[in-house]
């Protein structure tokens, strides 16, 4: 069995080129809240505190 190296794929160099100039689109509140509901359902500590923040850093609530 032979080891290749990584072949990079034209649409890859340019999907990492398109991710780098525009930043992600946040979630609406909305959708915030219910990831914040189930994460408390789970007892998620973590994913309570980035959602409960990501909802503040939005304007929500």
């Amino acid at each position: 069995m032979t080891r290749r190296g990584h072949i990079p794929r034209p649409t890859e160099t340019a999907a990492l080129a398109r991710a780098a100039r525009r930043p992600a689109e946040p979630a609406p509140v909305p959708v915030l809240f219910a990831a914040l509901l189930a994460a408390y359902a789970v007892r998620d500590r973590e994913g309570i505190r980035l959602f409960a923040h990501a909802i503040t850093r939005r304007g929500g609530a």
